[in-house]
């Protein structure tokens, strides 16, 4: 029976361990050790037709911004048509988009009635698209003004078919989550990029800007509630890789509320076991792509339960040996502390760098058990509110 309870214990604990730990620091490690060439279009006559698709709902405190940002674009105007769909809005998107629309004879808005969601949108934006490259970006998202260029001279190497890019965040605060928020997503771009730079297998582009392939696009089943993720596997299944490109920046306010951002997590976690359904066969390809799943997304997907089964086997084995009694009183404590921060230290704006860690990672991994049952019951619609901007 004790060796079954060491099983419980040290299986969750090892695979958890080289989900957030030992495979990054494997990936970088090894990517370092790569030297990669990017070939970029230095012709304008051979560069391809882009279209910017944008999905907006009530975006009127960052669309500005976002017309200001393509519009100084150096990749050229020519060559470029940014289709909008506006999401039933009701506050001012609809009149900044009819001005926009006026002054700029290359941007294309649809107006929708009723609710329709992201994925919707962009499934029937692709549709009226005539560039040979997708670019789905969000509204609130700032892009640099060599972005585009950068994303789309990947292309020239003829096995990709999507290129993400590299997001740099602002608008942090002590008093939430934004600074663990950021590391998180600095250490997810440092192992897509490894990814990228080892088989081309990057898992899943940010979303907030990225470039596909028009003929690699397939549309997005109206439940799913993770567009990126899905036409990043796409590509992969079809074949052609997924990468990142360092040097193409945009910029995004990162989300500071823990509850917002919970809440944002659930509807990911729902969206990530819809993907697993779909995509699992290409676990059993085995090769770059089947490994960096495995251990980038769907170890940490069933992180939650190898929490519990590992707690269950820790509390079996405390009374057997010291070191699983330390670890229990380490991890109770922990526990506990980050139920103090948010209840007390969050609300009153107290910030305990360390312990807030905890309360992100113990915050991530609940927000997957709940969106496991989610998906179990089934996702009706893929429409949710935007997180607010500049929290």
């Amino acid at each position: 029976m004790i060796l079954v309870e060491h099983f419980l214990f040290w299986i969750p604990a090892i695979a958890i361990l080289y989900t957030y730990v030992f495979y990054p620091t494997f990936m970088r490690f090894v990517a370092n050790k790569k030297v990669e060439q990017t070939s970029f279009c230095s012709d304008s006559v051979e560069l391809p037709m882009v279209s910017i698709l944008i999905a907006a709902h009530n975006e009127e405190k960052v669309l500005e911004a976002k017309q200001k940002s393509l519009n100084e674009l150096s990749y050229p105007k020519d060559k470029i048509e940014i289709l909008i769909g506006s999401d039933n809005s009701t506050d001012k998107t609809n009149e900044i988009l009819r001005k926009w629309k006026k002054n700029d004879k290359r941007v294309s808005v649809t107006f929708f009635d009723k609710r329709t969601g992201k994925i919707g949108i962009i499934n029937k934006l692709e549709k009226e698209a005539k560039g040979e490259v997708l670019l789905l970006t969000d509204a609130n998202v700032i892009l640099a003004t060599d972005t585009l260029d950068l994303l789309v001279g990947n292309f020239k190497k003829s096995k990709v078919g999507l290129v993400d890019s590299q997001m740099i965040n602002y608008n942090l605060k002590r008093n939430g989550i934004s600074y663990q928020e950021k590391h998180y997503i600095t250490g997810e771009v440092g192992l897509k990029s490894a990814e990228s730079k080892l088989f081309g297998s990057m898992m899943g582009p940010f979303g907030g800007c990225f470039a596909i392939k028009k003929e690699l696009f397939k549309p997005v089943p109206s439940s799913f509630l993770v567009d990126d993720f899905y036409l990043n596997m796409c590509v992969l299944e079809q074949g052609y890789q997924c990468i990142n490109e360092p040097k193409a920046h945009v910029y995004e306010d990162v989300s500071n509320d823990l509850k917002a951002e919970f809440k944002r997590k659930i509807r990911i976690s729902t969206g990530n076991f819809q993907n697993l359904m779909r995509f699992w066969k290409l676990l059993f390809r085995f090769d770059g792509v089947s490994f960096s799943f495995f251990s980038h997304k769907v170890l940490r997907w069933f992180g939650p339960f190898l929490l519990l089964i590992g707690t269950y086997g820790l509390f079996n084995l405390i009374i057997t040996n010291l070191f699983y009694y330390v670890i229990a009183v380490l991890g109770l404590g922990i526990f506990f502390l980050t139920i103090l921060d948010i209840l007390f230290f969050l609300p009153n704006k107290v910030h305990l760098p360390i312990i807030r860690y905890f309360t992100h990672f113990l915050a991530m991994n609940f927000a997957l058990l709940i969106g496991f049952f989610s998906f179990l019951k089934g996702v009706k619609t893929s429409i949710w509110e935007p997180t607010a901007r500049y929290q």
